[in-house]
């Protein structure tokens, strides 16, 4: 393949990455504080909060993303929810993630000890000072790494969203490989922009689980 074709069609590539950057990082963290939101319900609310919440976590991880996407995209303008494309994007990453987000959670929650809980409200701990001091600390050492893995999923699965139209980095690619009727190189040069998420996304994980696991270290 000819060097100028990247050149003439690099500006839309790097356009497509900026793209598809903004709907995993705006997703992936919407979903994050949602599902954090949705585990604390799920754990202090009442029975039927937790009724609603489970069928929704089931649903949403019982049913595939494009689907997910395509209910939202083309179903939402029926009950008045017109979305473009990439606000779309966004807020299927939103719903999709924000359900595994608060499996890990919760798991992490789980994995505090309940003594240390309640001693806390024993001597008269608020809930959220409980929360803030003496959980959050504890469940973020085990969850730091599952957070990392699904985060590097969600970078992958930024790809489905060129289904809809959104102008992300698989749908520039293959715009430039129909225009020029040429696919391993542009596909190729896809995959390093992917990889590349991944390495970054990784990288950013060990930071973290290095910083939240620093106490275990100097033990």
């Amino acid at each position: 393949m000819e060097l100028d074709l990247f050149v003439r069609y690099g500006p839309a590539l790097i356009r497509g990455f900026g793209v598809t950057i903004l709907c995993w990082a705006a997703g992936s963290l919407g979903g994050l504080v949602l599902g954090f939101v949705i585990a604390c319900l799920y754990r202090w609310s009442i029975a039927p909060v937790r009724w609603v919440i489970y069928a929704y976590v089931e649903v949403i991880r019982g049913t595939p993303f494009m689907i997910q996407l395509f209910i939202l995209y083309y179903g939402g303008p029926y009950v008045g929810l017109v979305l473009s494309p990439v606000q779309a994007g966004i807020l299927s990453f939103i719903v999709y993630g924000s359900p595994y987000f608060s499996e890990i959670f919760r798991s992490g929650f789980n994995a505090v000890p309940k003594g240390q809980v309640e001693a806390a409200r024993c001597v008269g701990m608020a809930e959220a000072t409980i929360l803030r001091r003496i959980v959050l600390p504890q469940m973020l050492v085990p969850i730091t790494p599952p957070l990392t893995n699904f985060f590097i999923i969600l970078t992958k699965e930024t790809a489905i969203l060129s289904v809809v139209t959104v102008p992300e980095l698989l749908y520039e690619t293959q715009t430039m490989a129909a225009e020029t009727f040429t696919y391993v190189e542009p596909f190729l040069v896809l995959s390093l922009f992917y990889w590349l998420m991944v390495i970054g996304t990784n990288w950013l994980g060990g930071r973290v689980e290095a910083r939240v696991t620093r106490h275990l270290k100097r033990a």
